[in-house]
């Protein structure tokens, strides 16, 4: 499969979620104003991401992290311009100067940080190259880094990537309050007075963050990667099921800790006519938070998902032209601690529905001005 276009008209979070789901093995190249990348995938996951927007290497990386000395670092130097094919990494492992395992972890931050990058890329065009995962001679970039024996999941890098930008936003807008002197007169208010600052709730927070995100969303995969960040905020684990006639369906994840969590979801299938609890669920529209007694279809799930039975389920429909479409199940297994607050969580997935359901009839506009026009 061949994917050529501009990020103008397909975003990048919408070209990753169509690798991830067809588990494709390829290049994406990245031609744009803010300059080149590549990041290659294998069965869906990435196993390789540079781009020369990023001034440093990860052999850079490398030195200024403390795991390489300067002298060491130069002789690699010295050996990449007589072979210019080979990455700076590459000739540090060859040198003996870096083990693997320190080369996979120090390469899986360099990925997020490129991922994290290229978002914000507004321009450019991109082209996917399918079972070709050399990355040599494709683009112009010095450094093509390391490829990961076991790649990651593209969902997370993009929920990373957008978790990195919020906090770069908020962290900005603190800046400018310290700068006029606001934030340390509230502090010392509160001193005289002897006040507890208020802490704002994370459901509430997390909504005033991604509520504008939601307002003009890209896609229906933009709106879903949008829901799962938002309950990652506040519960260790969930699944998104798209729901059909009959069955529901696997469809994203967040926190699972099982191998090869993404492809495992995507091949779930729960019938639902078999538990009478995620019928009642589709058929009155509500959210359910609470302990479920075990039936086929929710006991199938839990098996899939490693096994033990949490103390406390939580079910929130995603409702679209009346009907529901979507089930996001989250739990906090990994640590027993007590959920948070869910009501900004509920205030989102019902504006989550009200964009889906826009993003569907703009879909049916365009299917309808393609007949008018055939």
């Amino acid at each position: 499969m061949s994917l050529v276009g501009r990020l103008e008209d397909l975003a990048l979070s919408d070209i990753f979620q169509i690798l991830s789901i067809g588990k494709k093995t390829g290049t994406l190249l990245l031609k744009g104003s803010r300059g080149n990348a590549l990041i290659t995938f294998k069965n869906g996951l990435v196993v390789r991401a540079e781009t020369d927007d990023i001034e440093k290497t990860l052999g850079d990386d490398l030195l200024h992290s403390g795991l390489i000395k300067d002298t060491v670092f130069n002789l690699a130097s010295e050996v990449k311009k007589k072979l210019p094919a080979k990455s700076h990494v590459e000739i540090l492992f060859e040198l003996g100067s870096v083990s693997k395992d320190t080369l996979e972890k120090i390469t899986k931050k360099r990925i997020e940080r490129v991922v994290c990058q290229l978002l914000v890329w507004q321009d450019g065009d991109f082209q996917f190259e399918p079972d070709d995962t050399d990355p040599k001679g494709k683009v112009e970039i010095s450094d093509f880094g390391w490829e990961l024996s076991k790649g990651m999941s593209p969902e997370y890098l993009l929920m990373e990537g957008a978790r990195v930008h919020d906090e770069s936003s908020q962290t900005a807008t603190v800046s400018t309050e310290q700068l006029t002197g606001s934030r340390e007169d509230e502090e010392a208010w509160e001193q005289d007075w002897d006040v507890m600052p208020i802490t704002e709730r994370k459901d509430i927070s997390s909504l005033r963050a991604l509520t504008q995100e939601l307002r003009f969303p890209n896609s229906a995969s933009e709106i879903t990667l949008l829901i799962l960040r938002f309950a990652s905020d506040i519960f260790q684990r969930g699944i998104l099921f798209m729901v059909g006639d009959t069955e529901v369906v696997g469809l994203g994840q967040f926190g699972l800790d099982i191998d090869g969590a993404d492809e495992k979801i995507r091949e779930i299938t729960l019938p639902y006519e078999e538990s009478a609890f995620l019928g009642k669920i589709i058929l009155e529209k509500r959210p359910y938070k609470g302990f479920v007694e075990k039936d086929p279809a929710v006991e199938s799930m839990i098996q899939e998902i490693g096994g033990q039975w949490p103390d406390k389920f939580a079910f929130f429909p995603i409702i679209a032209e009346d009907r529901v479409v979507a089930i996001l199940y989250c739990d906090n297994l990994t640590t027993e601690e007590k959920a948070g607050e869910t009501e900004g969580l509920e205030i989102f997935i019902d504006q989550a529905g009200l964009a889906l359901e826009k993003s569907l009839l703009q879909r049916k506009l365009q299917e309808m001005e393609k007949k008018t026009k055939s």
